[in-house]
């Protein structure tokens, strides 16, 4: 079969899509529903810089799914048509600090969105970071407006490379001689500030925004929206809308996930040569969602983050419940014993058990034993078979997951 007939069969004329696009997180709409007064206090912060003054800096915090990238990055492009409106000298630079990762490449991304107008890119890799640093300021200044970097999942960048980023632009306007510059942070984690230098976090939290979840009813305008431009008439119905919205905001009111089930759902519904997304084709799209999302997150996972997953599962079923990190510890220490991995200290330990918490793989809450002081109580989520059945393909943790002959070891914790 030639290539033209292998895709041919599956080029129909009778898609149920208009413009499935306009379902994928990436898009931006025109109007952003429920989410109307965190528009206008960002803002209400941005505004400065068409004065031509210093704006503050944000720090943006909620779950995944709140809206908290589609806000500032829409803020962000009306500033900039603004900016030409009133023929202000405004810029606003978006990154994702889980893709660009290192000081070097923030500092980096951020001089070449200047420097291509001008001269040669900075390269990726070989100069000085303080040689970067100087640059950027060398094109901010030859800007001469006002700068608004926003660093989405800042939080990543922090626990992989430190603060000294954050320390460096906080006195980004101390070192510039005309321009201006404004920093906003995005993170899901609430906890996030308490990773940094007292100093960094006076000087970047000046202005604090949380986003809350989206509930049952917002999510269902949201999907309405979006089904009127991404659908031919009739092919979702209102139900169906609610079911998916239900099922999201049983999941902390997740918009994108939202998104993403129907237009999966959709697919799904195409595939099979429905004319119409059913309930049926809603379910299937949530376990092949939750599925594909707990296989790349492990997959990733480094391998002492794995092992304490699975020091957490054998706890967990030997315990028969939820069990304390300091137990969880206990297991992890036998669990390197029997696989020869280095045991990492306890607090070590304990910031990879916050993590895999955040990643949403467990759940870690503290509780209280009075007098006794407080502790972290984990268990694994409600996807553990899930987990099992990603963690077994690993080769280098699949054997610690069976353990054969040398569950008697654990057992006499």
């Amino acid at each position: 079969m030639s290539a033209k007939d292998i895709f041919g069969q599956f080029l129909k004329p009778n898609s149920i899509f208009k413009n499935r696009e306009t379902l994928r997180s990436s898009y931006m709409p025109d109007e952003l529903p429920h989410r109307e007064k965190e528009i206008d206090q960002l803002a209400s912060v941005l505004v400065a810089a068409l004065r031509g003054e210093t704006p503050s800096n944000v720090f943006i915090y909620g779950k995944t799914g709140t809206g908290k990238t589609c806000v500032t990055k829409f803020v962000g492009n009306q500033l900039i048509r603004s900016g030409k409106s009133f023929n202000k000298p405004v810029e606003f630079i978006y990154i994702n600090c889980q893709v660009v990762d290192t000081q070097y490449r923030v500092l980096t991304h951020i001089t070449n969105q200047f420097i291509k107008k001008w001269d040669d890119r900075v390269p990726f890799t070989g100069w000085p970071t303080d040689e970067v640093y100087s640059k950027l300021m060398e094109c901010i200044d030859r800007f001469g407006g006002a700068v608004t970097i926003a660093l989405d999942e800042i939080d990543k960048l922090v626990m992989k490379s430190g603060d000294d980023l954050l320390y460096n632009l906080s006195r980004i306007n101390s070192d510039l001689r005309v321009a201006k510059a404004s920093i906003i942070g995005i993170s899901n984690d609430l906890r996030f500030t308490e990773l940094l230098d007292p100093r960094v976090k006076s000087s970047l939290g000046e202005e604090e925004m949380i986003f809350s979840s989206y509930n049952a009813d917002e999510i269902r305008d949201i999907l309405e929206k979006r089904a009127s431009t991404a659908f031919k008439d009739g092919v979702v119905a209102t139900e169906v809308l609610s079911l998916v919205a239900a099922l999201a905001a049983q999941e902390h009111g997740d918009a994108r996930k939202a998104l993403d089930l129907l237009r999966i759902a959709a697919e799904s519904a195409e595939r099979e040569g429905s004319a119409v997304v059913k309930e049926t084709h809603v379910y299937e799209a949530l376990e092949r969602i939750e599925s594909d999302r707990i296989s790349e997150v492990l997959r990733t996972l480094p391998a002492q983050s794995k092992l304490i997953l699975v020091s957490a599962i054998k706890g967990e079923d030997m315990k028969g419940g939820s069990l304390t990190t300091g137990e969880a510890y206990e297991i992890y220490k036998q669990m390197c014993s029997l696989s020869g991995y280095p045991v990492l200290t306890e607090r070590r330990v304990t910031e990879l058990i916050s993590e895999l918490d955040m990643l949403g793989i467990i759940e870690a809450r503290v509780v209280s034993f009075g007098k006794y002081g407080r502790t972290k109580e984990i268990k694994v989520g409600n996807q553990k078979n899930e987990i099992i059945s990603s963690l077994s393909k690993d080769s280098a943790v699949s054997e610690l997951l069976d353990l054969k002959g040398k569950q008697k070891k654990l057992d006499s914790l």
